[in-house]
């Protein structure tokens, strides 16, 4: 991969923020109604969003190129912007928000257990389930609030789950060819895992929302392909998802 090709991902985000930035926030006043299970999925998807980051950026530094630890932190702050996003969405609709879930706090100490390329492969399965749920809770609703949110917040992953396939790319090219697919099927196996402990987590409030838990999880192991194609080859802005 080119040098300088990780100065153009953090242009791409810096990019982002000025047009966040200019397009300002969603209508809060309108407030929100949704049904209780989606809420309370909403309560659990942000738990996950709140984090600070600071094991990605600190192994971010550790790996030497200045440019890709400046795109790590501008990832960070857009994370984290999603949480304060789904953190109001609660309050307009009056619900709390969790101090925290199991489900997070397992996530969170399986990314911290090696080194970048395992907390990336860790965070990629997170990011791969976030784009179907982003999607069903912008299409499946008839709340203007919600929808609103959470087409930015989806409009965020499909730049996000590129960028971290660039890295990964990165990565890989460093181990012995013979290693990459198998490790790359160990990690599809890790996201049907997790794939189905959301489903199944989730499953009333995706039932709400028009998807179901069958029709999640086969759309999540669809999009698989495209991030290993991404990985092992070349060309990670190849990555599409449905809009």
């Amino acid at each position: 991969m080119p040098e300088d090709e990780f100065a153009k991902w953090a242009r791409r985000f810096e990019e982002e923020r000025e047009r966040r930035l200019a397009e300002g926030d969603p209508d809060w006043g309108r407030g929100a109604t949704l049904p209780s299970a989606v809420w309370a999925s909403i309560q659990r998807f942000q738990v996950g969003e709140d984090g600070d980051g600071a094991s990605l950026v600190g192994r971010a530094d550790l790996a030497g190129d200045p440019d890709y630890a400046r795109a790590a932190r501008l990832f960070v702050a857009e994370e984290q912007h999603h949480a304060v996003l789904l953190a109001r969405l609660l309050a307009a609709g009056g619900m709390p928000t969790l101090t925290g879930h199991w489900s997070d706090t397992v996530f969170v100490r399986l990314r911290r257990l090696m080194g970048l390329r395992m907390e990336l492969l860790v965070l990629m399965l997170a990011e791969v389930v976030a784009l179907r749920y982003y999607r069903a809770l912008r299409d499946g609703t008839d709340d203007p609030l919600t929808s609103d949110v959470a087409g930015r917040i989806l409009a965020d992953e499909q730049r996000h789950v590129p960028f971290h396939c660039a890295r990964l790319h990165t990565s890989f090219a460093q181990l012995p060819r013979p290693l990459r697919r198998p490790l790359l099927a160990l990690w599809r196996l890790l996201l049907l895992a997790a794939c189905l402990v959301v489903a199944a987590d989730h499953g009333p409030a995706l039932r709400r929302l028009g998807v179901g838990r069958r029709r999640f999880t086969a759309d999540v192991m669809a999009s698989a392909d495209a991030v290993v194609s991404a990985v092992l080859a070349p060309r990670p802005d190849a990555w599409s998802y449905p809009e």
